[in-house]
């Protein structure tokens, strides 16, 4: 029988009062309406979203990794957001910011084959049965990443609930086209911060499963 962790969020460290967020931290409001990725990072270049940034670990260490595309994180919780962006500023890195909004709103707005990747990591489970209409792989959702993907666009899922990972590879199946599940191996890591997020460096931590997908619009 599995054993449910609580693996709350922890304490936020205290921000830099003297870091400019303004680049780096936006509302659903300040979107630009209709969408133009120039707006935002002032170049036109592949644009990936990560869905549910937490403290940011993904976001920082793609962009400083692969400067020749933008990254967009979407993270609901006001304060999680904005120390996301902190981090970002913090190593200036021009090529990622943070939306603080429900990613659902923000996807609704995204045009067609306008993402490189989609990239969601840990979603809460929503763990009781009458809050499971909550979770974020649902239809709706699913559909606009299939119609916001660009051609050759990857989706990526990770979970370590079991019965949410193959409840969200059965409905993608049902309501998408796209090609997978494609295997993602685990890679082995290489220093102590060598993780996708902080919640995959906890998990794996305590030696407890990640189910890994990958999908690939065609």
């Amino acid at each position: 029988m599995k054993v449910i962790i609580n693996m709350g969020r922890r304490v936020l460290r205290n921000i830099d009062p003297s870091l400019d967020l303004s680049k780096h931290l936006k509302t659903l409001d300040q979107l630009p309406r209709p969408w133009d990725v120039s707006l935002l990072f002032g170049r036109q270049a592949p644009l990936e979203v990560e869905v549910g940034s937490g403290k940011g670990l993904f976001l920082r260490n793609a962009a400083a990794a692969r400067p020749d595309a933008d990254f967009l994180g979407i993270e609901i919780a006001a304060k999680y957001a904005r120390f996301a962006a902190a981090m970002l500023a913090k190593r200036n890195l021009h090529n990622a910011l943070v939306v603080q909004a429900d990613a659902l709103r923000v996807f609704a707005d995204l045009p067609d084959a306008s993402l490189q990747a989609v990239h969601v990591y840990f979603p809460d489970p929503w763990w009781k049965k009458r809050h499971k209409k909550r979770r974020v792989m649902r239809e709706s959702f699913i559909r606009d990443v299939e119609r916001t993907l660009s051609f050759g666009g990857t989706l990526h899922f990770w979970t370590d609930v079991e019965e949410y990972f193959h409840v969200t590879l059965e409905l993608i199946a049902e309501c998408t086209g796209l090609h997978g599940p494609l295997d993602a191996p685990e890679a082995p890591a290489e220093h102590d911060m060598d993780y996708r997020t902080h919640f995959e460096r906890r998990i794996r931590q305590l030696n407890e499963q990640v189910y890994r997908a990958e999908y690939l619009k065609q």
